[in-house]
């Protein structure tokens, strides 16, 4: 465990960091789609949020939430492989949890590689539970598992 890392909303120049995070670690083996131009725009849209985390020089792991009325979705999540291990990922959640919650939203869900255990054990961990999967769901190739953390009162 790092000293708590400064979260922050990203900026327009954290574009390419996290694009080239979400390539190298999150979609690998499947072309690159979460490029710099499809982060800023998440970066711009008011019914999103863009996180990252810093170790006081770069980014070190991100976090991008859509939103509607009561849902939100989480996009994209990863974290430097030097950084895993170290709360750097709880801290992320934590903040995107507290911004849940403040807004009133009901329930939030993600997808990810049926193959990526250790974030399959991470969102177990913070209380996701997997509703479904999809076979060939990343470019035809790679199984998701969706999984939903209800958000009601007193839960965490």
């Amino acid at each position: 465990m790092i000293a708590v890392p400064e979260i922050a909303l990203a900026t327009i120049a954290d574009a390419q960091a996290i694009a080239v995070l979400a390539r190298d670690e999150i979609e690998h083996g499947l072309g690159w789609s979460w490029t710099p131009a499809r982060v800023q725009h998440c970066i711009r849209d008011p019914r999103s949020n863009v996180i990252v985390a810093r170790d006081g020089v770069g980014v070190i792991g991100f976090a991008l939430m859509s939103y509607d009325a009561e849902h939100a979705h989480l996009l994209l999540f990863g974290i430097a492989p030097a950084w895993r291990r170290r709360g750097v990922a709880s801290a992320l959640w934590a903040w995107l949890e507290a911004t849940l919650r403040t807004a009133g939203i009901r329930s939030a869900q993600v997808e990810l590689r049926a193959s990526n255990l250790a974030a399959r054990a991470f969102y177990e961990r913070v209380g996701f539970e997997q509703v479904n999967a999809t076979q060939r769901y990343y470019r035809g190739v790679e199984t998701a598992l969706h999984m939903v953390k209800e958000l009601t009162a007193g839960s965490s």
